[in-house]
């Protein structure tokens, strides 16, 4: 057996031995138990957050990369296997796949996110398909929104934008009367009609879903929320004081699938060439994430203060304002909770930082960035067509800037 093919309770016992610590050591270092320590080395307790595998990394010094095994080569252009996810979802007929338990099944999608979150795309199109059969056979509304939602972000991240409309449309689908899994299924909504250059519909579906779960504050404090430290039970958040309706109580977790909504929808309204309301919704869903203290990201949305920072430089970006992007980028990455994003939200992210620098004509910071994309989460640079316009326009200098001659050569861009 390699050490790839080795259970991530294992990869943390053999380096906290290596780093000569005992459980208890390393329990007191994470602020947990004995107890749960040893779970996670015999795999009893499964690590499916990327918060906790991140933690866990840093004490033990290593990457995150290596406590969940080692990251192959990653290979130009998309994986091979979309075609079967297409067929997946062609199947209206409940597959007759061996039925897993509801909780084996969140234990195998905890895993399939951290693989998005990794970037590990060629991986999740492999295991997708015979989740999606999986799913469909245990009719769970949770799962089934989980199912298509991360089937949606991965299609949406291979070029196949109406594809990834149909899972997301499949998803609010599933979700049915829960307002919460309705409001999750459309953050994929609109990022699928963002891709497909639909962005006045994506404002709709975003800014209609955000104004169901966080309505329009009365007051500049209303926006505050309780983290899980806090009792809630006493907070109101967005309470419309002074008479007429109380919103309903949301978890700190609720309020970020809102905030995460309006900065869709502000990336819809830059899209559109709606600037000024694209700046208004990020105003508002900065004032969501001033109020969070900190939450279980149940809903997988990495939305926080970092994100709406990382939303201001993309909107800069679409209407032209390189100047102001470059300025904010160069903010954003010093900040802590730059280094605590997904790979593939930083990766992603990168890129559109290579975009502004195109903008500004420079082509050796357009490069940097772009290196920097492929250090991070490579298949984000190696396998989207959104990446590959990009490296295609820096590679275009003659010379090429440093790096880039290899990334155009790796994606085929070059004989």
């Amino acid at each position: 057996m390699t050490s790839d093919d080795l259970p991530i309770g294992r990869r943390v016992a053999h380096w906290r031995i290596r780093r000569s610590m005992t459980q208890q050591m390393l329990a007191d270092r994470l602020r947990r138990s004995k107890s749960w320590v040893d779970k996670v080395e015999r795999g009893v307790r499964s690590l499916d957050r990327y918060s906790v595998i991140q933690e866990l990394a840093h004490v033990l010094r290593v990457d995150p990369e290596v406590l969940l095994g080692q990251q192959r080569a990653t290979p130009a252009g998309p994986p091979d296997g979309v075609d079967d996810i297409r067929a997946a979802l062609a199947r209206y007929d409940t597959p007759q796949a061996p039925p897993q338990s509801a909780e084996e099944l969140r234990r195998q999608f905890g895993y399939a996110w951290l693989s998005y979150q990794h970037a590990h795309y060629g991986q999740l199109v492999r295991v997708l398909p015979g989740l999606l059969d999986a799913v469909q056979g245990a009719q769970t509304p949770e799962l089934l929104v989980q199912a298509y939602r991360i089937t949606s972000s991965l299609l949406v991240k291979l070029g196949e934008a109406d594809l990834g409309w149909l899972a997301a449309d499949r998803a609010m689908s599933a979700a049915g009367d829960d307002s919460i899994l309705a409001a999750t299924a459309a953050i994929s909504v609109a990022q699928a009609l963002r891709a497909s250059n639909r962005d006045h519909l994506a404002l709709t579906a975003a800014l209609t879903a955000a104004n169901r779960i966080t309505p329009t504050p009365a007051h500049p404090r209303d926006h505050e929320v309780d983290g899980p430290s806090e009792d809630q039970s006493d907070r109101q958040p967005h309470d419309h004081r002074g008479g007429g309706s109380v919103a309903p109580r949301r978890s700190a977790g609720e309020w970020a699938v809102g905030g995460t909504l309006l900065l869709q929808a502000a990336l819809a309204a830059a899209g559109g060439s709606e600037s000024r309301r694209a700046d208004e919704l990020i105003d508002r869903a900065a004032g969501v994430a001033a109020g969070l203290r900190g939450y279980d990201d149940v809903h997988r949305t990495s939305f926080g203060p970092v994100a709406v920072d990382v939303a201001r430089v993309v909107v800069a970006t679409q209407r032209g304002d390189a100047a102001d992007a470059l300025q904010r980028h160069g903010t954003v990455v010093r900040r802590e909770a730059w280094r605590r994003l997904p790979a593939e939200y930083r990766g992603a992210y990168l890129v559109d930082v290579a975009r502004a620098y195109l903008q500004m004509g420079d082509l050796r910071g357009a490069a940097r960035a772009l290196v920097d994309a492929d250090s991070v989460a490579p298949a984000e640079v190696r396998c989207r067509p959104l990446a590959r316009t990009v490296i295609a326009d820096v590679a275009r200098a003659q010379p090429a800037p440093a790096g880039v001659a290899r990334l155009a050569t790796l994606v085929g861009l070059t004989r």
